[in-house]
């Protein structure tokens, strides 16, 4: 099992791909033609997830579900961050009592 660090990492990574990939939805969805792009999260069998992303089958936009996934992505970095942080915490109190 990979550790919670790494876990949380992967969460942020993820996150980030998901606010890239809403930004692009958003600056191109004026262009003839444009296809959004989706992102698919990967659960790992150690923990953790990996985002990728895929080309929507079908022409369109939508910039409330890009507007929304922004939110989404932003606030799933800052839990991940969280989780990281408090880990990274327990990481050198458990050094400090072991010292």
């Amino acid at each position: 099992m990979a550790s919670t660090a790494s876990i949380a990492t992967s969460g942020m990574k993820a996150a980030q791909v998901a606010l890239n990939t809403s930004a692009h939805n958003i600056a191109n969805q004026s262009t003839p033609g444009f296809r959004r792009q989706q992102v698919v999260q990967t659960p790992q069998s150690d923990g953790g997830v990996v985002a990728s992303t895929t080309t929507a089958p079908a022409e369109g936009v939508s910039l409330e579900r890009d507007v929304v996934a922004q939110l989404q992505a932003k606030n799933a970095f800052l839990a991940n961050l969280a989780v990281f942080k408090a880990s990274d915490q327990m990481a050198g109190s458990l050094l400090k009592i072991k010292a």
